[in-house]
């Protein structure tokens, strides 16, 4: 039977059902560790904060720390400040300012050709120096000389963390990166012959100067006192006799770093957190520890990390603000620190997530006069949530494989039983509605739904398989219970006619009788109607030639209706078939019967057989009235009948037998209109015994 409905099977529907299941998951499983990274971020971002905030505490009340110079610098010794660079310096020295942010203010040394203005500046670990050197003849060193005191150049002094006196000289051998030498104490030569790699500069030719940008290290400074920057001018480039040096003096070097604040930081113990004292004029007063500031997670490439980003911005995950940069995140913190509200952000340095936390440092007045600034980075809380991303990824990958494959499975057997189960039960009845197995195999033991179903579809069988039984059994029982009154009935009846006979009651009793008569034929028909397709399973089939049954047969129809024309004709040759032959006399009476009722006055019926590979046609026409196009696929039924109510002892069970029997014999009948609409035929097709059965059949009878 053809599906007749519309929409997607159900094989569809749960694969349909099943592909957001299989994301559903994975995305539920993202929000879930979204939501984790959230909440580790937040208690890291708490923790730190109450870290800052108890280091606030041991420096509250302690403005001394605060309003003095950090290396004491008085008297007559000049003191060079170098101010706090608050913007990332560029990682390459360009010979200028414009990276640094908030310019400090330049000194300036020296008078004429050859005075210089410097500005010190100072970032995280690096002291960095300009200078802008008045020069208007600029000799630059030769590299093939070995001497180093016969040209421009920017001398440093200072004392070493060994306590003997450093001695750095800059040279300048062209525009660009400058080459910087350990000196000895005549600053004639390089001490040990290589290169300071601690110490770069970058030279730019300026007007009727040049200016110089210079980095190093605090670790190659062991004391902030005496430490002095002077410019050599060397005019004559034939006898490179120095003409000028300008200089600093011995001065004090203050970067506003305070070792009192920095030895109580150092005593904390957090190694792995950088922590910042900052003042109020964003000075940075004292730094210790650090976090890592280059690339440390693993690798992100390749098509697992493309799947983990897609999930992770699938679910939403949380990531820096991108539209605040990091410098504008710390200036926030220290903003909001500074006045009193403790902050803790998270920010992007580089490639490495920190969370940024600040605290006030207030007076004994309540005064806020600093701040303790903690930052860390939150590489094991990505390093877990990249890790379970990684493996999330995973599965949704293969759930996207999986969960389809094990539906479409799943599917396929819900699908094939409930296919089974359908066949089975429209195997049960047949196209007439009869029922031919009382139960069903298929699924019956099963104890889910499609179980219950079954089972309750056999329920229903066995009852109609009951009911159906009743219904044959009744013709028989109707017969044998009516037939023992109408006996009776009709002994009276006869008994009666003896008394009356001659006079006018013999009217009535000849309509008694014919009354008693039609229920008997009732009754028969019935009963004979009922027992037909149990009879016919146990008939014997005998090889019989068609062709000379129905020679036979119309000859004694014309013999039986001498007021009808039959007109007979048969195939070229004999067409044997497996029937019973008084079963296929009984098909010939009722199609005969029907033709002799509905054809026209003196016109013929016609009997014609032919044959067509393996089956033999068997056509009985008459001119008449044409069938009923809404009844056609009726007639075949029992207890239809197309005479009309005025027709006598026709019950409809006439072409309901020819079915029967045809069926029985492995053929089939219809009934069609003529094809000049002048009659009707009614077509019966058997099929052909094989050709060896026939051999066999023709050796039986021509056997003596």
């Amino acid at each position: 039977m053809r599906s007749t409905g519309r929409g997607p099977r159900l094989g569809t529907k749960l694969l349909l059902l099943g592909l957001p299941l299989a994301l559903l998951v994975p995305w539920l499983a993202l929000v879930l560790l979204d939501e984790l990274e959230r909440l580790s971020v937040r208690m890291q971002a708490n923790q730190q904060r109450l870290i800052a905030e108890s280091i606030a505490i041991s420096f509250n009340g302690r403005e001394d720390w605060f309003t003095d110079l950090p290396v004491g610098a008085g008297g007559d010794t000049r003191t060079l400040v170098a101010r706090p660079i608050g913007s990332a310096i560029r990682p390459r020295l360009d010979g200028a300012m414009s990276d640094w942010g908030r310019q400090p203010e330049a000194q300036r040394f020296g008078r004429g050709d050859g005075a210089f203005l410097l500005a010190l500046g100072a970032q995280e670990d690096m002291l960095y120096a300009y200078l802008e050197v008045q020069d208007d003849v600029r000799v630059y060193r030769n590299p093939e000389v070995l001497r180093l005191n016969n040209a421009d150049q920017v001398r440093i002094e200072f004392i070493e963390p060994n306590g003997g006196d450093g001695r750095i000289s800059v040279t300048l051998s062209e525009p660009g990166g400058t080459t910087a030498y350990r000196m000895d104490p005549d600053w004639r030569f390089a001490a040990g012959g290589l290169p300071e790699s601690a110490v770069q500069g970058y030279l730019r030719e300026i007007g009727d100067g040049y200016a110089v940008e210079l980095r190093m290290p605090y670790a190659l400074l062991g004391s902030w006192r005496l430490f002095g920057i002077s410019v050599v001018d060397v005019d004559d480039p034939g006898g490179r006799a120095i003409r000028s040096v300008a200089h600093t003096g011995q001065s004090n070097l203050a970067a506003y770093r305070s070792p009192v604040l920095l030895k109580i930081l150092e005593g904390l113990g957090y190694s792995d957190m950088q922590i910042r004292v900052i003042d109020t004029e964003d000075r940075i007063r004292a730094e210790t520890g650090s976090y890592r500031t280059e690339a440390g997670l693993a690798e992100r490439g390749g098509w697992l990390a493309a799947a983990r980003d897609s999930l992770g911005g699938l679910a939403g995950r949380e990531s820096p603000d991108a539209t605040d940069t990091a410098a504008a995140i710390a200036e926030e913190v220290r903003r909001n620190a500074l006045a009193g509200q403790p902050t803790a952000r998270r920010r992007r340095v580089a490639e490495v997530e920190t969370i940024l936390a600040g605290h006030h440092i207030v007076s004994t007045e309540g005064d806020v006069i600093g701040m303790i600034a903690v930052e860390q980075h939150i590489d094991d809380i990505l390093r877990f949530q990249y890790d379970a991303i990684d493996r999330i990824a995973l599965v949704s990958l293969a759930s996207l494989f999986l969960v389809p494959l094990c539906l479409v499975g799943f599917a396929g057997r819900l699908t094939w039983r409930i296919g089974a189960l359908r066949r089975e039960a429209a195997a049960a009845i047949d196209e007439r509605g009869r029922l031919r197995a009382p139960t069903l195999e298929s699924g019956a033991g099963a104890a889910d739904e499609i179980g219950d179903l079954a089972r309750a579809i056999a329920s229903m069988l066995a009852r109609l398989g009951q009911h159906n039984t009743f219904l044959k059994r009744m013709p028989r029982t109707l017969r044998h219970e009516i037939n023992n009154p109408l006996n009776a009935l009709n002994t009276s009846l006869e008994h009666l006619s003896e008394k009356l006979a001659g006079g006018q009651e013999d009217k009535y009793l000849d309509s008694a009788r014919r009354g008693i008569l039609r229920i008997g034929a009732i009754v028969e028909n019935l009963a004979d109607a009922a027992n037909l397709e149990e009879s016919l399973t146990a008939e014997d089939m005998d090889l019989v030639d068609i062709e000379a049954l129905l020679e036979s047969y119309v000859g004694n129809c014309r013999s039986a209706h001498p007021a009808h024309r039959f007109v007979f004709r048969g195939a070229s040759s004999p067409a044997y078939a497996l029937v019973a032959d008084y079963r296929i006399e009984q098909l010939l009476d009722k199609l005969i019967d029907n033709a002799v009722d509905f054809h026209r006055a003196g016109s013929a019926i016609r009997i014609q057989l032919d044959t067509f590979g393996d089956q033999l046609r068997l056509v009985v026409a008459n001119r008449g009235p044409l069938l009923p196009t809404e009844d056609a696929g009726s007639l075949f039924e029992s207890m239809v009948s197309g005479r009309g109510a005025g027709a006598n002892l026709h019950f409809g069970l006439g072409l309901y037998v020819v079915r029967v029997i045809a069926e029985q014999h492995g053929g089939t009948v219809r009934a069609v209109n003529l094809q000049d609409r002048s009659g009707v035929a009614v077509v019966v097709t058997l099929p052909l015994a094989r050709a060896r059965q026939a051999e066999v059949g023709r050796r039986s009878l021509a056997a003596p």
